[in-house]
This record gives structure tokens, C-alpha cells and sequence, in this order.
């Protein structure tokens, strides 16, 4: 009778073991349906860090040409309004960035750029649940000032086509955003990679 009660015991034992994942795996789908795919439409604002590059060609009497390349620590600030079309989000944004201040040893001396912006894009973006891709594409009146050994020697402004793509992740009114970003000024290639956060009204 014992061994019987054991083996017994044991056979009411294994699927009480095996219900352990099976409810883990419910509990996860419930959550996971519970939580929305993306917010919804509405104004919201952000910002991000990230880096800059500027790859620049600088004209020198005696050689032609001179080839700046460097990058500096980079921010933004930025707000749009989002209209979520089921799978589709479009937006406008708006924002101000700051690219740093890219130095370069060139010749002999430190040749730097500060350059700063305000832009405006279109986006166009599609959800994955969660997840989500977006491009955009736009503009941006920039401000540029050259420095040689600290020295400013030359200033520039303009307003020139930009470029963008970007990664993001949803949950309720927050988002994480990874984006890069392409900057057409002038003779100037500019670009931008950066991480933030946004959120939604």
C-alpha cells in the first residue's frame, strides 16, 4: 500500500509541475496583450544625446583642399503632433539641435566647427506591436561658426534638405527612440546619431 501511495503521489505530481510554465506562458500573453502597441495621437515632446559627424572639405591655397573629419557629443530637443493611422503613424516635428563642437588637427592647427539648428520633418512610420520603424525627411535652418587654434575666423547660415531613420519602442504615453540622421549642408556632410525618450499627451 505504501509503494501504491507513492506511486500515486507521484502521478499527481507531475502535472502540477508542468502547470507551472503553462500559467507563466498565460500570465505573459495577458500581459503582453494588455500593454498598447503604441500611444495615440496627440502633440508630444522629446529630446535626445547622441553624437555628431562632420566630413568637410576646406579650401587652402597652397594644397587645394583640406579634409576636416571629426564629431563631438550632440543634443536635441524636439515636439510634434502624431496621428495614429492603425499600423501607420504619421507626424509633424519640430525641434533645435546642437551639434557640439567638432575640432580637427589640420596643417598644424585646430580647425573647429560649432554648428546649431532648428528643423522640421514629415515622418511616416509603421508599428510592429510595440516596435516600431519611421523615416523622415525635411529641413534645417543651421548656424555654423569656423575656428582655428579657438579663434573664430568665418561664420555661415542657411537652410538645407535633412534626411532620417529610426527604431523605436512603446509603452502607454513613453517612448524610446534610436534614430540617425542625415544633414545636407551645403559641402558639408552632416549626420547625427542619437538616443532619447518622448511622450505623448
Amino acid at each position: 500500500m505504501d509503494k501504491t501511495g507513492t506511486i500515486e503521489l507521484t502521478r499527481r505530481a507531475v502535472p502540477a509541475v508542468a502547470a507551472v510554465p503553462a500559467a507563466a506562458i498565460l500570465l505573459l500573453a495577458g500581459l503582453a496583450t494588455s500593454v498598447p502597441a503604441h500611444a495615440d495621437s496627440g502633440f508630444y515632446v522629446g529630446g535626445s544625446i547622441g553624437r555628431s559627424l562632420v566630413d568637410a572639405d576646406i579650401a587652402d591655397p597652397g594644397t587645394g583642399s583640406l579634409d576636416f573629419d571629426d564629431g563631438d557629443s550632440a543634443w536635441k530637443a524636439f515636439g510634434g503632433f502624431n496621428i495614429d493611422a492603425f499600423v501607420i503613424d504619421l507626424a509633424i516635428e519640430g525641434g533645435y539641435v546642437d551639434f557640439g563642437q567638432p575640432t580637427d588637427r589640420i596643417a598644424g592647427n585646430d580647425v573647429g566647427f560649432e554648428l546649431t539648428g532648428w528643423d522640421v520633418f514629415g515622418l511616416a512610420g509603421l508599428e510592429l506591436g510595440p516596435v516600431g520603424v519611421f523615416a523622415k525627411a525635411g529641413f534645417i535652418d543651421w548656424s555654423a561658426d569656423a575656428t582655428v587654434n579657438g579663434t573664430r575666423v568665418a561664420s555661415d547660415s542657411g537652410t538645407d534638405p535633412a534626411y532620417g531613420i529610426g527604431l523605436r519602442f512603446s509603452l502607454f504615453s513613453a517612448e524610446v527612440r534610436g534614430e540617425y540622421e542625415y544633414f545636407d549642408v551645403e559641402d558639408t556632410d552632416v549626420s547625427l546619431l542619437s538616443v532619447g525618450v518622448v511622450w505623448t499627451f
